[in-house]
């Protein structure tokens, strides 16, 4: 890949050189170093991916991938000094349409080999992903377990999910399930952004969870959320050579193997193709389906491809997809399902 480096910090800039030389596969297009200067370079020579600071003079990161977005599209991965001491902004960014966050490599510090590995990890993701397209009440074991809201999201995806979340009311009576593709040390910390943008309390989903009404339960590790039996959910490593992790495939096709009835699949704003399969099969199963329209998808690359397979029922804008969700729920028996 071409790749441009955003940082106004020299000892940075050369830190993510020598990062990227590590790969011969990718070669360092162009250095800038502030956002604005980020938004002019991509205009005149787009890269395949930025790797964008947070914090810099002038434009910051939020903006700088926003106007990336909005004006040059491409692949924008978070790189700044401390991840989890950025949250907020590092969502932002994501909402905007960044595709993931990682720690800078310290490459002064100890091995410079082992420092420079998640930066490369990262990179290898991303490469394969953009090849493919530039509190509530538990519900007893063997009784009718609440209705099931199963949303994928990547790219664009966490303010996407507020404004899904922060729309369905405080009595909300199913159970929603997220698979955001977010890398696993980060996603306590989406959780708790998320429920401050949510009216229904949001936490990362553990291994034997029930699902619970009114309740929002977020994938939180490296490994594919699935659905069991008995309404519980759990984890999986396989399949291994799968490039999403969490993939929203996965998730969605173990729902319609282990559950019967119905259920509601949302996929939302995401570069790739992750989820649109898995909508699909949802759909054949006879569950209802949304995908995210591309007027009000910061990247228009999951839903676009779930609507090529006819996977979504409905394409709706953002701001119209949780009143429908809240409407299909008032039917009367459309949405109760027992577990198989």
């Amino acid at each position: 890949m071409r790749i441009g480096i955003v940082n106004d910090l020299s000892l940075a800039t050369e830190a993510l050189r020598r990062v990227v030389a590590m790969a011969p596969e990718h070669q360092v297009a162009w250095v800038a170093q502030d956002g604005a200067e980020a938004v002019r370079l991509c205009a005149g020579d787009r890269p395949d991916l930025v790797l964008m600071d947070l914090v810099m003079p002038g434009m910051d990161g939020v903006e700088a991938t926003r106007r990336i977005m909005t004006e040059s599209p491409c692949g924008i991965l978070i790189v700044t000094a401390s991840v989890e001491s950025n949250f907020a902004k590092t969502f932002a960014a994501m909402g905007h349409g960044a595709l993931d966050a990682v720690d800078l490599p310290q490459l002064g510090v100890g091995d410079p080999a082992a420092s420079a590995q998640p930066l490369l990890k990262k990179l290898t993701s991303l490469s394969k992903l953009m090849a493919g397209q530039r509190i509530a009440k538990a519900v007893p074991a063997g009784r009718p377990v609440p209705p099931l809201v199963a949303i994928g999201a990547s790219a664009g995806g966490p303010s996407a999910l507020a404004a899904v979340l922060a729309a369905l009311p405080t009595d909300f009576q199913a159970s929603v399930v997220i698979v955001q593709h977010v890398d696993e040390r980060f996603a306590a910390g989406m959780a708790d952004w998320l429920n401050l943008h949510s009216s229904l309390p949001v936490r990362i989903a553990r291994e034997g969870d029930r699902l619970r009404a009114g309740e929002v339960l977020l994938a939180g590790t490296g490994d594919h959320l699935v659905m069991r039996g008995g309404g519980r959910i759990g984890y999986s490593a396989v399949p291994e050579d799968e490039v999403y992790r969490p993939s929203i495939n996965v998730f969605f096709q173990s729902l319609c193997e282990a559950c019967k009835g119905e259920a509601i699949g949302v996929l939302l704003t995401g570069m790739g193709a992750d989820g649109a399969a898995g909508l699909k099969a949802m759909r054949a199963g006879g569950h209802h389906t949304i995908a995210q329209d591309s007027a009000t998808s910061a990247v228009f690359g999951m839903p676009k491809a779930a609507a090529a397979l006819s996977a979504a029922v409905e394409i709706l804008p953002l701001d119209a997809i949780a009143t429908r969700i809240v409407n299909l729920l008032g039917a009367p028996g459309r949405l109760s399902w027992r577990t198989g």
